[in-house]
Protein backbone atom coordinates (compact mmCIF):
# COMPACT_ATOMS: atom_id res chain seq x y z
CA UNK A 1 0.00 0.00 0.00
CA UNK A 2 2.84 2.41 0.86
CA UNK A 3 4.49 1.70 -2.50
CA UNK A 4 1.38 2.86 -4.34
CA UNK A 5 1.01 6.01 -2.26
CA UNK A 6 4.29 7.61 -3.38
CA UNK A 7 3.51 7.55 -7.14
CA UNK A 8 0.01 8.79 -6.43
CA UNK A 9 1.37 11.74 -4.43
CA UNK A 10 3.90 12.49 -7.16
CA UNK A 11 1.19 12.41 -9.83
CA UNK A 12 -1.09 14.70 -7.86
CA UNK A 13 1.79 17.15 -7.29
CA UNK A 14 2.56 17.19 -11.02
CA UNK A 15 -1.09 17.81 -11.85
CA UNK A 16 -1.26 20.59 -9.29
CA UNK A 17 1.60 22.46 -10.96
CA UNK A 18 0.54 21.71 -14.54
CA UNK A 19 -0.75 24.34 -17.01
CA UNK A 20 -4.19 22.74 -16.85
CA UNK A 21 -4.33 23.62 -13.18
CA UNK A 22 -3.52 27.23 -13.99
CA UNK A 23 -6.14 27.26 -16.73
CA UNK A 24 -8.75 26.03 -14.27
CA UNK A 25 -8.16 29.10 -12.10
CA UNK A 26 -8.32 31.35 -15.14
CA UNK A 27 -11.55 29.73 -16.30
CA UNK A 28 -13.16 30.16 -12.89
CA UNK A 29 -12.03 33.79 -12.73
CA UNK A 30 -13.31 34.52 -16.24
CA UNK A 31 -16.67 32.89 -15.52
CA UNK A 32 -16.92 34.83 -12.26
CA UNK A 33 -16.08 38.10 -14.03
CA UNK A 34 -18.72 37.46 -16.66
CA UNK A 35 -21.30 36.67 -14.00
CA UNK A 36 -20.41 39.90 -12.19
CA UNK A 37 -20.72 41.87 -15.45
CA UNK A 38 -24.08 40.28 -16.08
CA UNK A 39 -25.50 41.13 -12.67
CA UNK A 40 -24.07 44.66 -12.65
CA UNK A 41 -25.16 45.57 -16.17
CA UNK A 42 -28.64 44.10 -15.75
CA UNK A 43 -29.19 46.16 -12.61
CA UNK A 44 -27.45 49.40 -13.64
CA UNK A 45 -28.76 49.74 -17.20
CA UNK A 46 -31.05 52.54 -16.05
CA UNK A 47 -27.94 54.56 -15.14
CA UNK A 48 -27.34 55.17 -18.84
CA UNK A 49 -30.14 57.77 -18.81
CA UNK A 50 -28.44 60.30 -16.50
CA UNK A 51 -25.03 59.43 -17.95
CA UNK A 52 -26.12 60.28 -21.49
CA UNK A 53 -28.02 63.37 -20.38
CA UNK A 54 -24.92 64.70 -18.57
CA UNK A 55 -22.56 63.92 -21.44
CA UNK A 56 -24.87 65.38 -24.10
CA UNK A 57 -25.49 68.50 -22.01
CA UNK A 58 -21.75 69.02 -21.57
CA UNK A 59 -21.17 68.64 -25.32
CA UNK A 60 -24.16 70.41 -26.89
CA UNK A 61 -26.07 72.34 -24.24
CA UNK A 62 -28.92 71.88 -21.82
CA UNK A 63 -31.79 71.75 -24.31
CA UNK A 64 -30.16 69.10 -26.42
CA UNK A 65 -29.01 67.18 -23.36
CA UNK A 66 -32.49 67.02 -21.83
CA UNK A 67 -34.09 65.75 -25.06
CA UNK A 68 -31.59 63.83 -27.18
CA UNK A 69 -29.63 62.78 -24.09
CA UNK A 70 -32.77 61.32 -22.57
CA UNK A 71 -33.63 59.36 -25.71
CA UNK A 72 -30.09 58.06 -26.24
CA UNK A 73 -29.89 57.20 -22.53
CA UNK A 74 -33.02 55.08 -22.78
CA UNK A 75 -31.64 53.28 -25.85
CA UNK A 76 -28.21 52.68 -24.29
CA UNK A 77 -29.89 51.64 -21.03
CA UNK A 78 -31.90 48.98 -22.83
CA UNK A 79 -28.73 47.85 -24.58
CA UNK A 80 -26.74 47.64 -21.32
CA UNK A 81 -29.54 45.74 -19.60
CA UNK A 82 -29.87 43.27 -22.48
CA UNK A 83 -26.11 42.65 -22.63
CA UNK A 84 -26.25 42.02 -18.89
CA UNK A 85 -28.99 39.46 -19.40
CA UNK A 86 -26.96 37.79 -22.17
CA UNK A 87 -23.95 37.64 -19.84
CA UNK A 88 -26.09 36.12 -17.09
CA UNK A 89 -27.55 33.46 -19.36
CA UNK A 90 -24.19 32.56 -20.96
CA UNK A 91 -21.85 33.15 -18.02
CA UNK A 92 -20.55 29.57 -18.22
CA UNK A 93 -18.87 30.48 -21.55
CA UNK A 94 -16.18 33.06 -20.74
CA UNK A 95 -16.23 35.82 -23.35
CA UNK A 96 -14.95 39.36 -23.47
CA UNK A 97 -17.50 42.06 -22.58
CA UNK A 98 -19.84 43.14 -25.36
CA UNK A 99 -20.28 46.64 -23.95
CA UNK A 100 -17.60 49.23 -23.16
CA UNK A 101 -16.99 50.57 -20.61
CA UNK A 102 -17.78 47.19 -19.12
CA UNK A 103 -19.28 48.70 -15.96
CA UNK A 104 -21.33 51.89 -16.05
CA UNK A 105 -19.37 53.54 -13.24
CA UNK A 106 -16.11 53.32 -15.18
CA UNK A 107 -15.48 56.69 -16.84
CA UNK A 108 -19.09 57.67 -16.11
CA UNK A 109 -19.04 61.20 -17.47
CA UNK A 110 -16.10 61.01 -19.86
CA UNK A 111 -16.58 58.01 -22.16
CA UNK A 112 -19.58 57.23 -24.34
CA UNK A 113 -20.93 53.70 -24.13
CA UNK A 114 -20.40 51.56 -27.20
CA UNK A 115 -20.97 47.96 -28.17
CA UNK A 116 -18.26 45.72 -29.55
CA UNK A 117 -19.25 44.27 -32.95
CA UNK A 118 -17.74 40.84 -32.17
CA UNK A 119 -18.38 38.44 -29.35
CA UNK A 120 -14.97 36.91 -28.61
CA UNK A 121 -14.00 34.11 -26.26
CA UNK A 122 -11.57 34.85 -23.42
CA UNK A 123 -8.07 33.50 -23.95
Amino acid sequence: MKNMLKPLLLLSALLFFSPQGAMADTYVENVGDKLAHGVANTVTGIGEVPKNMIMTTNEKGIGYGLTAGLVSGIIYGIGRTLTGVVDLVTFIIPTKPIIYPDFIWKEFDTKQTHFHPEWKLQK
